[in-house]
């Protein structure tokens, strides 16, 4: 390898894109291309720097399998930044076990977190909690280890473990810090915003007030009766019922949980569960089934009774009953809390990580578009969205991933 392409080298494993592309920019064998899509990626060119990394790929001969596994992991880096979420998986993990007999711990171990920042995107924690803690980052470079420290932070504050969250955000700090990347210490602070903004909403008898993470982790662990519509879920400290796919219910349960420990009348409950704005005595009787199997629903949580005007709900054990809501609720919310992240994104990516269809992502981007709450760019399979982050609030609650004990 020549002083020119190690001098690149250096400069991008110093968060130097332009330093390096000063070395290489001019040059088109398969080492310049592989560090000239490096530095692209580092500045933001994705397309550019996929169509480089490929163009490197292909120019390294068939006796440098190192250095096509290598491209492999570059490019997959460049599919998961520009949220193409439908990247080969089975591709970055070839070229991971490459690697691994190569003797390359670092770029292996490198592949082995973006496959779990991919898991952790889709809302597979487990999966992704799994993997990491089969990695020991202590060998690893400081960027590593940063990296490392960012995913246990991410997974902990998805299942509510915020002293988990804050202590390896602390070891992410001081390897960022070590590292001297300033793009990577950013992306640190960035994520410690995440813990000292509102990330929900608590209602109680009336009133309404906004929730740090840590206290909602506490909520959940105390004497309440918790209607999380965040989840979709009714839930005490020891126990858990889960209405997500039961949208009817839930709006019951949500009504009652917020008029508590009054009552709520008849014709509120049928315009809350059902969207009517006029009620008749077909709508009570309908009203009658559905209380009834909230009832049976929550039999372990909560008691649903009659009163003369409506019906009222009578926690079994906990002494309160409050409601926990997204800190901005509006229609879209799941796709909105994606788009937040200031990535772009596809429409199929989006479908992927949400589970659910395109097309219904298709239809929740264009009436957010028609709102203008979001923009794309690009046409066909290269169309994008994007959406700059509501500001103030952490979005951890809007994605979708299990709440302790789920």
């Amino acid at each position: 390898m020549d002083s020119l392409i190690t001098a690149a080298a250096r400069a991008l494993a110093a968060g130097d894109p332009l330093g390096a592309l000063n070395r290489v920019a001019l040059r088109d064998d398969a080492p310049a291309l592989a560090l000239r899509g490096i530095a692209m990626a580092q500045l933001g060119e994705l397309v550019r720097a996929k169509a480089l990394l490929r163009s490197a790929a292909r120019a390294f001969g068939p006796k440098e399998a190192l250095a096509r596994a290598r491209c492999v992991v570059a490019e997959a880096e460049v599919a998961l930044a520009s949220r193409d979420l439908g990247w080969p998986a089975k591709a970055l993990d070839a070229a991971r076990a490459t690697l691994e007999e190569h003797g390359d711990r670092v770029n292996a171990a490198h592949a082995r977190y973006l496959e779990i920042r991919r898991l952790l995107l889709i809302g597979r924690l487990d999966e992704a909690e799994r993997m990491l803690a089969e990695l020991d980052p202590t060998p690893l470079p400081p960027a590593l280890r940063a990296a490392h420290e960012l995913l246990v932070a991410g997974i902990a504050m998805r299942h509510l473990r915020t002293k988990t969250a804050r202590a390896a955000l602390a070891r992410a700090e001081r390897a960022a810090r070590h590292a001297g990347i300033p793009a990577l210490t950013a992306e640190v602070e960035s994520a410690s915003l995440v813990l000292n903004t509102p990330a929900a909403r608590l209602i109680a008898h009336g009133e309404e007030r906004f929730l740090l993470l840590e206290e909602v982790e506490a909520l959940l662990v105390s004497r309440v009766l918790v209607v999380d519509a965040c989840r979709h879920v009714v839930r005490d400290a020891r126990s858990l019922v889960s209405l997500a796919r039961r949208p009817v219910l839930f709006a019951l349960a949500r009504a009652l949980g917020e008029a508590w420990p009054a009552e709520v009348p008849r014709e509120t409950l049928i315009v809350r569960a059902f969207r009517l704005k006029l009620a008749d005595e077909s709508h009570r009787a309908r009203l009658r089934v559905e209380v009834g199997r909230l009832r049976a629903a929550l039999l372990p949580l909560a008691g649903v009774i009659a009163t003369k005007r409506g019906f009222a709900l009578v926690p079994c054990s906990a002494g309160e009953v409050v409601v926990l809501a997204r800190p901005v609720e509006e229609a879209h919310a799941a796709v909105l809390a994606f788009l937040a992240d200031g990535e772009s994104w596809s429409s199929s990516a989006l479908a992927l990580a949400l589970g659910a269809s395109q097309r219904t992502v298709q239809r929740a981007l264009d009436s957010l578009a028609a709102a203008g709450k979001v923009q794309s760019f690009g046409r066909g399979r290269a169309r994008r969205w994007i959406t700059p982050p509501v500001p103030g609030f952490a979005t951890t609650l809007l994605l979708t991933a299990p709440l302790p004990s789920d």
